[in-house]
Formats: structure tokens, sequence, C-alpha cells
């Protein structure tokens, strides 16, 4: 192979020096190049090969981060990826690697995609929320939103810190935000809490600091899609009553994939967590999948007129941390004049984190929350949020702070009921009308109930049993909440029994009443 190549290339010197060089001879040479090409092509792709093959042992085999990701890692970057995912909750070591302009696929309709929306729409105030959050996630957000958002539209970017303590938070995104604004003069700012005041405190300084027509509230692990400001700006247009919220799409915490959601209305259960609810049918009627989807409640990601946000009371100050602000406003907007809807047209993807490091358990301030949001706004229905969180409606043991204001608001506001908001805005949430006692049920200190209703020894209780034992004595029924707050349903024959460890038979549901009472109704012991 070389001697030929050496003939060649005499060959191609003669030829420089007057001599005829054949073509085969030329053809020759091109081959040659090409041969050597294929040739370091395959030495490469064999090193690449073998590369791949090189397996490191897991170090963390049970995380929930290596499930999917990060099998070609060596033993010390997974060990960096671990700490930082245990620190955030999601994969910080991938996302600093991944571009911050990175692109995400479209998943609106198509019907979505060539929909027209009028140049002149209000101004938009985009807030991201954030208590130490990684930063490459933050800037990720910010360079979505100045990417697919029309300039003439987005008046500004307002970040609000949740008092964070990570030193990258402090001047290294000081740094950026400057260097954002010498590119956008006077676009991103900055408001910096002096103490932690919570994710909805946060929510409502992000407003405060707003000056467009319309304020959209958003998380800082975020990246919007392409058209997701026009369908809201539209809307809110046509309706300043209107909160608006887009379609959620989950990135995946360990792999950072975009995970499609469908459209669906946002819902609540009896707790107050956030659920979401099948369309309507009045919405499929239409036969128009870019109109907007009327909706009972709200997730925490929303958008609306800035000004009428103000004039219905923004969000409940009062609320700790997190949880339950998302109801409390969707029940505020309906049952003061105005309405919720979610925009199948605009499309958020949002980083659902495996845990949320700053709070490991997210009941203590969800019951808090969630007995504001039933003294102020449900009326006669508030035992159901006691009941769901198995909490006696006198002295719960639980100090929900002064909600008077709150209650003067509704007044001054001339509210609805609860009951209306139940019959003509959300019939799928069902409240119990028969209850005369709830509680969980304890045999004193040998026995507790399993799931095959089945007294055993305490030691022997599965976690499958669960967190949550709620016994509910109805006028016909016994209805019993599992851990999961799945139903089973006891006929009001069979009760319990404390010296036997099984169902007995009981006389009459009097029996039934007396039993349940020697244990705990309306307490939670």
């Amino acid at each position: 192979m070389i001697n030929k190549l050496v003939f060649v290339l005499s060959k191609a010197v003669w030829s420089l020096e007057g001599v005829n060089v054949e073509d085969d001879d030329i053809e020759l040479l091109e081959k040659s190049k090409v041969e050597m090409h294929q040739s370091e092509k395959a030495k490469e792709e064999d090193k690449m090969e073998k590369k791949k093959k090189v397996v490191h042992r897991k170090r963390f085999p049970d995380s929930p981060l290596f499930q999917r990701w990060g099998s070609d890692l060596t033993e010390d970057q997974q060990t960096t990826a671990q700490d930082l995912f245990t620190k955030y909750g999601y994969n910080v070591y991938l996302s600093d690697q991944l571009p911050l302009d990175r692109s995400i696929p479209d998943t609106r309709y198509p019907s979505c995609k060539v929909k027209k929306y009028p140049h002149d729409l209000p101004t938009l105030s985009v807030v991201l929320i954030f208590m130490n959050e990684a930063i490459s996630i933050i800037l990720r957000a910010i360079t979505s939103i100045i990417n697919r958002t029309p300039s003439h539209l987005l008046k500004e970017i307002v970040l609000v810190d949740d008092y964070s303590s990570n030193r990258d938070l402090k001047g290294h995104l000081d740094e950026q935000i400057k260097n954002y604004n010498a590119q956008y003069p006077g676009l991103l700012k900055i408001v910096r809490h002096q103490k932690r005041e919570g994710l909805t405190q946060a929510r409502i300084s992000g407003w405060e600091a707003s000056t467009a027509d319309v304020v959209a509230i958003l998380d800082a692990h975020i990246e919007v899609n392409v058209g997701w400001a026009e369908p809201i700006l539209s809307r809110i247009k046509e309706d300043r009553t209107v909160i608006v919220s887009p379609v959620f799409d989950n990135v995946r915490f360990d792999d950072f994939e975009l995970i499609e959601y469908n459209v669906a209305a946002d819902g609540f259960d009896w707790e107050l967590w956030c659920r979401y609810e099948s369309l309507p049918k009045e919405w499929y009627e239409l036969k128009d999948e870019t109109a907007p989807v009327r909706s009972p409640s709200i997730m925490g990601i929303f958008a609306a007129h800035r000004v009428f946000l103000g004039e219905i009371g923004v969000l409940d100050g009062g609320m700790y941390i997190y949880g339950g602000e998302n109801v409390e406003l969707g029940l505020r907007v309906w049952q003061c004049g105005g309405h919720i809807e979610v925009l199948p047209c605009s499309r958020v993807a949002h980083l659902e984190r495996a845990h949320k490091p700053y709070l490991l358990d997210f009941s203590i301030a969800m019951k808090r929350n969630a007995l504001r949001v039933a003294e102020v706004w449900m009326d006669d229905y508030k035992y159901m949020v006691y009941l769901a969180w198995n909490l006696p409606i006198e002295n719960p043991g639980i100090d929900y702070g002064d909600v008077s204001s709150r209650k003067e608001l509704r007044k001054k506001l001339k509210c609805k009921s609860f009951d209306w908001y139940i019959k003509n805005v959300y019939p799928n949430l069902i409240p119990l009308t028969t209850v005369v006692g709830y509680g969980t049920v304890s045999t004193g200190y040998v026995y507790c109930i399993n799931a095959r209703f089945v007294l055993v020894k305490k030691h022997f209780q599965s976690v499958s049993v669960g967190k949550i034992q709620i016994f509910l004595l109805t006028i016909l029924l016994v209805v019993w909440f599992t851990w999961d707050f799945s139903v089973i349903i006891l006929s009001v024959s069979d009760c319990v029994i404390e010296r036997f460890p099984n169902l007995r038979t009981c006389l009459h549901s009097r029996t039934l009443a007396r039993s349940l009472s020697r244990h705990a109704p309306y307490t939670n012991e």
C-alpha cells in the first residue's frame, strides 16, 4: 500500500514538471486517500467502542438517579452526581452540562401551531420564584422565556429569591443578571427576601414588583415552550377576570427528557392536594382543541391581569411554606366573580423533583394551610377538610393563624358560598353528608388493625397499613380510608371488638357507635 502511494506521489511530482500522468494513476491516488480516511475512522470508532465497553461499578444502585441514567459515569462522577441529587432533588450534574438554550419538543396540538393571534397584545411580566435552586436551572428558565416570548410583549423577568443560602445564587447570579441586562437593557430584576417567607409570599413579592399588564407567576425550574405566551395574553385581553394556567409537561428529574402530558382540568381532593380532572363534556362538544378548558381549580403556575389579581387579594400571605395556596386562589376567583381556565395551546415544561430537600414532611404545613382555606371559604363543608386530615373540628391542635383579614376580603368582594361552588363549578367534589363520627381506631397498646380488618400485634403492623387509618361512622356505613386514601366500606352489621382479633357482628348501629367511641371518635388518638 505504501509503495503504491510513493509511486503515485512520484507521478504527481512528474506531472508538475510537465510529465503526463495516466488517468488510472490519478484514480489510484484518490482511492488511496479514501482507504486511509476509512482506516483512521475505523480506528476512532474502535476506540469509542472500547470506551463504551468500560463498565464502572455502580456506587448507588438503589438511587432513583441512576435507574435510567449515568451508566457511563466513573465512580467519582457518580458520587458527585449523587451528592448534587441529594441536595437538589434533580440531576444538577446533567443540567450543568446541557445547553441553556436547548431545544425541547413542541407538544402543542397541530391546530395550536397554526392558530393566529393579534400582534397588539398586553405586555407581560414573568415572575420566577426560587429558593436554593441550581443556577443552571434558573438560567435555562430565563433563556427559554427570552427565546420563546415575542420581545415586544415581554416587558420584564422578575426573579424572587426566598432567602437562598447557596453562594452561587448571590454574586454569580448577580453577574449573570448584569450580562443579560447588557444584552436586553432593563429586562431582568431581582427581589431578595431578608428571611425565609415561603412560596406564597415569594409569589406576592413578584407580583408587587411587576409592572406589565399581565403577570405570569412561574417556578424557576421550568422551560417555557414555543408559543406559550400568546394564548395567555390573548385570552386575558378578551376577559380580564380570567385566571389562566398553561398545560404542564414533565421534565424528568434524572435524564431531563420531556414527557408530554395530556390536557386536563385542575382539581383537588378534600386534603386540598392537587389532582387532574377529566376534560368537561362541554369542551369536547365545541370540537375545537384550541378552546380554553373550564377548570375548578388551578396549579401553582398561572397568569392573570395584574390589576385584577390585586383587586381580588393576590394570594393568602398567611400561608406557610407550601401547599393549599393554589386551591385558595381557585376558590376565591370562582366565588368572587372570576373564573379559571386551562389553555391547551400554552405549554410549559416543569421539572418535577424526586424529593423536595427543603421540606421532608409536607403534611405539617399543608394541614395548617388547608385549615385556613376551610375556615375562610368552605362554610358548612369545612368539616370535610378536618375529616380528611383526621383532625377534630374543635381544638385541632394546629394554629392556622389569623384569618380575619381574609374573611373581611370575602365580605368586601361579596363572594358566593361554597355550596354554590360545589353545585355549579365542581360537582365532582363530593362531600360525605351522613358522618356522625370519625377518627383512628386503636385497641390500646397491644393490637392494631391490619388491611384485612383483623387485629394484629402492633409490632407486626406492615408499612402498607399506612399513615392514615380513619374510620368514619355514618348513618348507614363505616368507611375506612387507607393510607393511600382508597376507600373500603364496612357494613354496619360488622364492628371491631377490642378483645377479639377479628370482626364480630354488632347488634345495631348504636353498638358500633359505642365501640368506636370507646377508642377515638373526633380525636386523633
